[in-house]
């Protein structure tokens, strides 16, 4: 089922999630696909649980249309085009690297894509599909889009990580997209009434 994705300006989005009750298995499975019906549809390469109005600590992932970009090594393109993945209760255990800039969007905060600076590489651990407790080292644009959808269960946006000049110079348009004054072709839920 999609999902209508909750747009910046809602309180969940600043939230830190709650672990997902793992004793609720056919609820965790439903909403997992979900999640990734709704990224698909929004033609996201991410998506948490806060976006849809859960605040509990699960995101999906698919960075395949990543592994098109033809500066990357064939090493990375594979490991782009087979990451495929819920993260369920995950905690990342490790992030090093030198921090690197890359353009970032949000399906919560569409329209707007700036640079974000961020470490090359993490280790995370978290719960499968199959809730079998694992631990992961990715690097690149896999670790960025894991490290922003992380961020989204930790009540963090991609905005907040910006030098607070470049945020002022953002609040306008940040405020149209709380108050429904942006263009989607998604489902989208405002928490600002438009009057």
């Amino acid at each position: 089922m999609i999902l209508p994705i909750v747009a910046y300006g809602d309180r969940v989005l600043k939230q830190e999630a709650e672990d997902f009750d793992l004793e609720k298995k056919e609820k965790l499975k439903s909403f997992i696909s979900d999640l990734f019906e709704t990224m698909e549809n929004a033609a996201g390469v991410g998506l948490a649980a806060p976006q849809v109005g859960e605040s509990v600590r699960v995101f999906v992932v698919d960075t395949s249309p990543f592994a098109e970009d033809e500066e990357l090594d064939d090493e990375e393109r594979e490991e782009l085009k087979n990451l495929r993945k819920a993260f369920i209760n995950p905690i990342i255990v490790e992030e090093h690297g030198e921090e690197w800039g890359f353009t970032e969007g949000c399906l919560s905060i569409p329209g707007i894509r700036e640079d974000v600076y961020r470490q090359e590489e993490i280790v995370i651990e978290y719960y499968n599909e199959d809730l079998e407790l694992v631990e992961e080292r990715y690097n690149g644009l896999a670790a960025r889009v894991i490290q922003h959808e992380y961020d989204h269960i930790e009540g963090i946006l991609f905005t907040d990580k910006l030098n607070p000049l470049k945020r002022r110079l953002l609040q306008k348009k940040l405020t149209n997209i709380s108050k429904g004054k942006v263009q989607v072709d998604y489902r989208m839920r405002f928490p600002v009434k438009k009057r």
